[in-house]
């Protein structure tokens, strides 16, 4: 049997993820099909959810994706367009064998890919790799499946809609992004109470208004103006396939995400004290200090969404987070990334309590930081600069953590280098109690990274 071959850089660490027409096609799309439909039917499985974001390559790649699932005897479920947590609900509600997601996230309007999981677990790492393994053998299996539709957004915004639980609401701006989130925020909002502002609704896979990544302050700049204009309570913002969140308070300031962690682990730990909660290596260590504080287990993890969910499943964690906006609730929700279910969550925390995001905001210690620092090394070097840098600190005798890359604490405060595992870049992040403190510790990085060869970037 004829094989196919995928192009090496597209399997990921977390996912499947290339450039439309250059080093992802739809023969990937069917391959992709094939190789998972195998994988599922290695464990007697057969029943398979897909659904697909607003990108406008996106249906074709579900067709032949869906097509290539069928050849090898799956039975799938097209749960058709939205948020990727959706695709992630339905395979759960339907207790399907996987879920494959067609989504480029935030990533530019001509890049697309797959999210996976095999059951209820994420399907990452060396199992992607298997994938590529089996298509290159053509070790398909050959079936006569089949496929039907089965629309899930009404199902899934009621289920958002039961942990909103506060007697009133709020005034509330709403970005979308022209993200597949779209159709889920109109549902939603028309059925929470308060007022509601919504922005960019409209899923346009060309992304007319602004690129769909709330990690980046200028994709924030319209909510901003919107929570200003109108005198919201706050501002909510989505990435190109729902996953993630942005937040910005009643000041128009945002909150990233390990602060909001920080007012969901309080909330939390008010119920559940003594709980596991999870945050990744770029997270601020007030958070670490106030979970602990507020009686919880500090757990540090490395950076990446399936790498959080397997922690979770490890320690029974009820709630973890990343810098970048994904937030998982295994309390009271399936513990997958679900910004839809995170903004419902923070709305009904505000809308129950006496103090305005931006009063919590506020309470919370007080540092100064950099936002996560992303420049580009080539690929081939990244992990090498890492751990070249690790080497040094590790002779020095310095205080370091490699859970993921290394994190350096010294009497000024913390600073992290880490290799991106999706991208040809570097992350930098430093934290001090003062500016002085922020300026050594940006100093020490310059440093380290000369040493290496690498120009520090501007920060």
């Amino acid at each position: 049997m004829k094989g196919h071959r995928f192009e090496p850089q597209i399997l990921r660490q977390y996912d499947i993820r290339g450039t439309v027409g250059e080093t992802l096609h739809t023969a990937d799309a069917y391959a992709l099909g094939r190789s998972f439909g195998a994988v599922v039917g290695a464990g007697d499985g057969r029943l398979v959810c897909v659904g697909y974001d607003g990108r406008l390559s996106s249906p074709a790649l579900e067709e032949s994706l869906v097509e290539g699932l069928c050849d090898s005897g799956m039975r799938v479920l097209r749960i058709g367009m939205g948020p990727t947590p959706a695709l992630y609900f339905a395979t759960r509600a339907m207790h399907a064998d996987g879920g494959i997601m067609i989504t480029g996230s935030h990533n530019p309007p001509d890049h697309n890919g797959f999210k996976m999981m095999l059951g209820n677990a994420p399907f990452w790492g060396g199992d992607i790799q298997k994938l590529g393994d089996i298509a290159a053998k053509g070790d398909w299996p050959q079936g006569d499946g089949g496929a039907m539709d089965l629309p899930v957004m009404e199902a899934y915004v009621t289920r958002l809609l039961i942990d909103y639980t506060a007697p009133r609401g709020l005034k509330v701006a709403w970005d979308a992004g022209n993200g597949s989130a779209g159709d889920a925020m109109v549902r939603l909002t028309e059925q929470l109470p308060g007022q509601h502002i919504l922005l960019n609704e409209v899923v346009d896979g060309t992304f007319p208004a602004h690129h769909p990544d709330p990690t980046v302050p200028e994709n924030l700049l319209q909510l901003r103006e919107a929570v200003a204009a109108q005198g919201c309570d706050l501002g909510i913002a989505f990435d190109g396939d729902g996953d993630r969140i942005g937040v910005v308070d009643g000041q128009g300031r945002i909150l990233w995400g390990d602060q909001l962690l920080s007012i969901f682990a309080a909330d939390l730990l008010a119920r559940r004290p003594g709980a596991t909660v999870i945050a990744d290596v770029k997270a601020s260590q007030v958070l670490f200090d106030e979970i602990a504080r507020l009686g919880g287990k500090p757990l540090m993890a490395a950076t990446g969404h399936s790498i959080i969910k397997s922690k979770m499943a490890e320690h029974s964690a009820p709630l973890a987070g990343e810098m970048s906006g994904h937030i998982f609730f295994a309390d009271r929700y399936y513990g997958f990334d679900d910004a839809l279910y995170a903004a419902v969550r923070l709305l009904d925390i505000v809308a129950r309590g006496d103090r305005s995001l931006a009063a919590m905001r506020d309470a919370l210690p007080q540092v100064v930081n950099t936002p996560e620092i992303r420049f580009d090394v080539p690929e081939d070097r990244k992990f090498k600069i890492v751990d070249e840098v690790k080497a040094r600190l590790a002779a020095s005798g310095a205080t370091l953590d490699d859970t993921d890359g290394v994190r350096v604490r010294n009497d000024d405060g913390w600073w992290l280098l880490r290799a991106s595992n999706t991208q040809a870049v570097l992350v930098v992040r430093c934290e001090s109690r003062n500016t002085a403190g922020l300026r050594r510790l940006k100093e020490i990085v310059a440093e380290q990274l000369r040493q290496c060869g690498v120009q520090a970037p501007d920060f």
